[in-house]
């Protein structure tokens, strides 16, 4: 496995990374250079795994990198973290979003079933069979490493959508069955993105020439892309996703005993600010509920193992026992057994985790043992996730200053 599941292995790739943070990454950051013998790159940082999982928390991550670079220096990672918070806290307020992907994937298959041209079309581009060289490498990348460089993600979508005429949503859901780093906002926006449906009208077009000058570095010389479509007239959709306003839980307090649950986007408690110690872990893992295809075996086994090695980490942390909610009806017994009424659960965001937990977790919320944390992060910048990246990004300097980013103990570290 190319990304190791564990808070050490992500604490590492940090370190490793920090001096590149700053004006390096910048410079460097758009090309997908190939990977060095250990299989990770020098020029981007590749933390997105462990920041999906919720092993390292994106506050955490910033702050590193800003007691070791200034604001101005470090300007684009530090944007390119806050577009994941972004994302998020976009789909929190258009939940609508991800359920229209969902059924529309699942129609998207159904074509496949009863269209043998299409069908053939869909198995050549996810078997690298298209003989567009460049997109057949990505294809291979991904389904063999888990991983994809940000802007060959965004020259396959557009190709995927533009060249080869396939639906969008079978591309996002290819990604999430490979990506180790899938996450439901980031993924189907983006891909909204390149299709013209996130920012209506602006759609992305991957082009040979700019693939060949950003994949220069590669072993046998740039990526080869012919034939690419030469325009990319936007995606349209009847629905309108309208915004529903964020309501925050309140701060979570808890006198009496509770479990703490770790799942598939919340792995690791050092990410989680607690309210006290827990009493018991419950770890939940569910990658397969990203897709009701199969999934690969990086993205399967990272999210399963980060959930895993969470528990052992918790359980040593806090000396309390732990229990897997591995299926459906579990969780009642679990609770009972222990004696424990009460459940903290680091916030579930909009997409398949919470679709895969949340029917079993209503109970307790419904008689109010159901305790849900949401980062200081999330909750100072989804307020102005409200339309396109901008209102975000003039905000990040006073979110950073809101919450004392860089830390004391990180610069003193």
């Amino acid at each position: 496995m190319l990304f190791t599941p564990t808070r050490q292995a992500g604490l590492a790739r940090l370190n490793h990374f920090l001096p590149n943070a700053g004006r390096a990454y910048e410079k460097s950051r758009n090309y997908d250079d190939p990977p060095a013998d250990d299989g990770l790159r020098s020029n981007v940082s590749q933390l997105s795994p462990w920041l999906h999982a919720g092993v390292l928390s994106e506050a955490e991550v910033v702050d590193a990198v800003l007691a070791n670079h200034s604001l101005k220096a470090a300007e684009k990672f530090v944007s390119e973290v806050f577009w994941r918070v972004y994302f998020k806290g976009y789909l929190e307020q258009r939940p609508s979003i991800w359920r229209a992907y969902c059924e529309d994937r699942d129609e998207a298959f159904d074509r496949l079933d009863s269209n043998s041209g299409l069908r053939t079309a869909y198995a050549e581009a996810v078997e690298g069979r298209t003989g567009i060289a460049a997109f057949d490498h990505w294809t291979n990348e991904l389904t063999q490493t888990g991983y994809l460089h940000n802007h060959a993600r965004m020259w396959f979508a557009s190709i995927w959508i533009f060249t080869l005429k396939l639906d969008w949503q079978l591309g996002a859901d290819f990604f999430l069955r490979h990506l180790v780093d899938g996450d439901a906002a980031s993924n189907t926006l983006s891909w909204r993105w390149v299709g013209g449906l996130h920012t209506k009208g602006k759609t992305y077009l991957a082009r040979a020439d700019n693939i060949a000058r950003y994949t220069e570095n590669q072993p046998d010389g740039p990526l080869k892309a012919e034939g690419l479509a030469s325009d990319a007239p936007a995606l349209e959709e009847e629905p309108e996703h309208g915004r529903t306003p964020i309501e925050f839980p309140g701060e979570v307090e808890v006198d009496e005993p509770y479990a703490l649950l770790l799942h598939d986007e919340a792995a690791h408690h050092s990410a989680i600010s607690l309210p006290s110690k827990p009493s018991l872990i419950i770890g939940a893992a569910r990658p397969t509920a990203r897709s009701p295809r199969d999934l690969g075996n990086s993205a399967q086994e990272f999210a399963a193992q980060a959930v895993e090695n969470g528990i052992d980490d918790a359980g040593a942390a806090f000396d309390c026992p732990s229990a897997q909610w591995s299926s459906n009806g579990e969780l009642a017994g679990i609770l009972d057994q222990a004696g424990i009424k009460h459940l903290v659960v680091p916030y579930l965001p909009t997409g398949w985790t919470r679709d895969a937990l949340f029917d079993e977790l209503s109970p307790l919320q419904e008689s109010g043992h159901l305790h849900t944390i949401v980062s200081d992060l999330d909750r100072a910048t989804w307020p102005y996730a409200k339309a396109g990246f901008f209102g975000v990004k003039k905000k990040i300097e006073s979110i950073l200053g809101e919450l004392s980013i860089p830390s004391d103990e990180a610069q003193a570290a």
